[in-house]
């Protein structure tokens, strides 16, 4: 059937939609839930509800092949949800293919506040390391905003100022060389990040997720790729950023 729904709080599995395409062929459903945005600002607690809840009714009303949670933060935080069902997959930061890259043994991770501040992400790097690197945790919750207010569209010069008053200094003072984008809404301002940091890798998560559903036994390519876009929060002023970015399908009110 090739059927597969990807949702997050908002703009950013996009960022993962696009790979996905890329990679095969499939029935994309994509649900940005900007009523619960963000989700890196949620206690365990609000995040369990909601991911649990969305989950179960985004299965019933389109039965599809695999779910993606396309954020980090539950993707981290709610990782026995995600791995004790095996139509749903999450998005990890590419932590292995960054101690692949690093020579000056120094990571930066890129990550909302709540991951930042969560036990789950000291465990996962923990389980990760494969060798003595010292990782940097720097919250990026300012960065996720300017992606999700369509800031990062039509007010670049604001974005990279931002962009360069909170990550300059963390990079030149850990001697950063390698760093993840551990939230799907980062990817968009890539091409800021390489301007501002030519010097810096900057790792997208999204090529494993991908690389994930192409190889999942309940997956089977579809015939040719389609988009279906739900939005739970403001559908008019979604779409008129999906427009921006040259996006062109119609938004669908959805809520659960």
């Amino acid at each position: 059937m090739g059927k597969i729904v990807v949702f997050d709080s908002g703009f950013g599995s996009l960022s993962i939609i696009k790979t996905i395409q890329k990679r095969t062929k499939a029935e994309i459903i994509y649900f940005a839930d900007q009523k619960n945005f963000p989700y890196g600002k949620k206690s365990k607690r609000e995040l369990e509800k909601i991911i649990k809840n969305t989950i179960n009714s985004l299965q019933k009303k389109f039965n599809p092949d695999l779910i993606v949670v396309g954020s980090n933060t539950p993707s981290l935080l709610l990782d026995k949800i995600i791995s004790n069902n095996p139509r749903v997959t999450g998005v990890l930061p590419p932590l292995l293919e960054a101690q692949q890259l690093t020579k000056t043994n120094s990571i930066a991770m890129l990550v909302t506040s709540s991951v930042a501040k969560s036990s789950a992400l000291n465990n996962f790097i923990k389980k990760n390391l494969i060798k003595k690197i010292k990782i940097i945790k720097i919250d990026s919750s300012d960065l996720v905003e300017l992606v999700e207010s369509g800031k990062f569209i039509h007010k670049k010069n604001i974005c990279a100022k931002k962009i360069f008053s909170i990550l300059q200094q963390k990079f030149i003072t850990n001697n950063i060389d390698v760093v993840t984008l551990s939230s799907t809404h980062l990817p968009f301002l890539l091409p800021l990040l390489q301007k501002l940091f030519p010097h810096i890798e900057f790792l997208d998560p999204a090529i494993n997720v991908a690389n994930q559903l192409v190889t999942h036994k309940l997956f089977s390519p579809a015939k040719k790729n389609t988009l279906k876009i739900f939005s739970s929060g403001d559908i008019n002023k979604f779409q008129t950023n999906l427009h921006k970015v040259g996006i062109r399908k119609p938004v669908q009110q959805i809520n659960f």
